[in-house]
C-alpha cells in the first residue's frame, strides 16, 4: 500500500473519533510528499504512523502541531530514522484485558499465561485488574477497564492465574525509566485515562514481575511453553502483534502454537488471517477479530475499548 494512503487511512479508519490530533497529523502527512519520501526509505513494517508519531513523541517533538510535526521531523530526520529502525510499536494497553476477560473466565481454572509479543508484560494480569461492561463492573482493582460489550452476556468471574510467561524479540522492563518513557510515548496524546492506568498497571507488574523472555515466537516458544506447571492450563496469547511478523513467520507460529497443549487465545487485524463466514464488522472503522484457537467469535476495537460478539453462547 502506498504510504501515503496508509496515513490517510489511518486518519479515517483509527484516529477519527479516538484522536483529533492523531487524525489532523495523519492527513497532513500523507499530503507531505518530503516526509512521505523519507519514509519510504524505511522498510514497509518500519513506515506505521504509530511508530513515526511515538518516536517524535519519544525525541521531545510536537504531535499536536501538524505544521510543526513535519518541520520536525525533516529537521530531524537523522535522529527519527534510526530511532524507527529499532523500534517497535509494543503498546502495552491494557485495555485488551477486557477482550480477553470472556475467554479466559471460560476456560478450565488455573490458568498458565504465555503472551507472545508481551512487550513489559502489563497484560499477564488479567485477574489483577476490574473491569466495566456496561452497567456490570467486576473486580477490585486500581486499573479499571472499560468496555462496551454487545451479543454476549458479561463474564462473572476473574480468572485465577498461577503462572505468567512472556516471550518478545525485545522485552521492556517497566522499572527501567528509558523502556516506561518508551511506553508512555505509544499512547495518544488525548488519551490522559490510558497514561494513568499504564502508570497503575505498571506498579502491579513491578511488585510482582512477570517471567518475560527475548526470544523469536517460534524459535523459542516450545521450551517457555514446556515450563507452564502441570495441572494448569496454558493459555498463549497474543494482541496485535502478528501484523508486524512477516508471513512465512507468521504462517510457521499459527501451524506450531495449534500443535501445543492448552489453548491459543488471537486478536488481530483481520487482514493477518483469513477468515472465512464472519458477518460484517460494526461500522467501517477498525476492528479486530478475537479468536480462540482459530475459531473467530468477536469484533474488537483496537484499544479494548468495545466488543461485538457473534460466535455464539459458547466462549470455549
Amino acid at each position: 500500500m502506498p504510504t501515503a494512503l496508509t496515513y490517510a487511512e489511518f486518519a479515517a479508519r483509527e484516529a477519527h473519533g479516538v484522536s483529533p490530533a492523531y487524525e489532523e497529523l495523519s492527513v497532513a502527512v500523507s499530503r507531505d510528499p518530503d516526509v512521505l519520501a523519507r519514509l519510504d526509505t524505511l522498510p514497509p513494517a518500519k513506515r506505521q504512523p504509530n511508530l513515526l508519531y511515538a518516536v517524535v513523541t519519544f525525541l521531545g517533538g510536537p504531535v499536536t502541531d501538524p505544521p510543526a510535526f513535519l518541520a520536525f521531523v525533516t529537521r530531524n530526520w537523522t535522529l527519527i530514522e534510526p530511532e524507527m529502525r529499532r523500534r517497535a510499536t509494543q503498546t502495552n494497553e491494557t485495555g485488551r484485558c477486557a477482550l480477553l476477560l470472556p475467554v479466559l473466565a471460560a476456560l478450565p481454572q488455573p490458568l498458565a499465561l504465555l503472551e507472545i509479543g508481551a512487550s513489559a508484560g502489563l497484560n499477564l494480569f488479567p485477574d489483577r485488574y476490574a473491569y466495566r461492561y456496561g452497567g456490570h463492573r467486576l473486580g477490585d482493582s486500581p486499573v479499571e477497564l472499560h468496555c462496551d460489550l454487545t451479543g454476549i452476556a458479561p463474564p462473572t468471574r476473574l480468572p485465577r492465574v498461577v503462572w505468567r510467561a512472556g516471550l518478545d524479540l525485545n522485552p521492556l522492563d517497566i522499572t527501567d525509566p528509558a523502556d516506561a518513557r518508551w511506553l508512555q510515548s505509544l499512547i495518544w496524546p488525548e488519551h490522559h485515562h490510558r497514561r494513568e492506568r499504564l502508570h497503575a498497571a505498571a506498579r502491579i507488574a513491578a511488585a510482582d514481575p512477570p517471567r518475560l523472555r527475548r526470544g523469536d515466537l517460534v524459535d523459542d516458544l516450545p521450551a517457555l511453553a514446556a515450563q507452564a506447571p502441570e495441572g494448569a492450563t496454558l493459555v498463549i496469547f497474543n494482541t496485535s502483534v502478528l501484523y508486524q511478523v512477516p508471513s512465512d513467520r507468521r504462517r510457521a507460529f499459527t501451524d506450531l502454537v495449534r500443535d501445543l497443549p492448552g489453548h491459543w487465545i488471537s486478536v488481530e487485524n483481520p487482514a493477518t488471517f483469513a477468515y472465512a463466514g464472519i458477518p460484517n464488522p460494526p461500522d467501517g472503522t477498525l476492528f479486530n477479530v478475537l479468536a480462540l484457537d482459530g475459531r473467530p467469535l468477536a469484533w474488537t476495537r483496537p484499544h479494548g475499548q468495545g466488543m461485538a460478539w457473534f460466535g455464539g453462547d459458547r466462549v470455549a
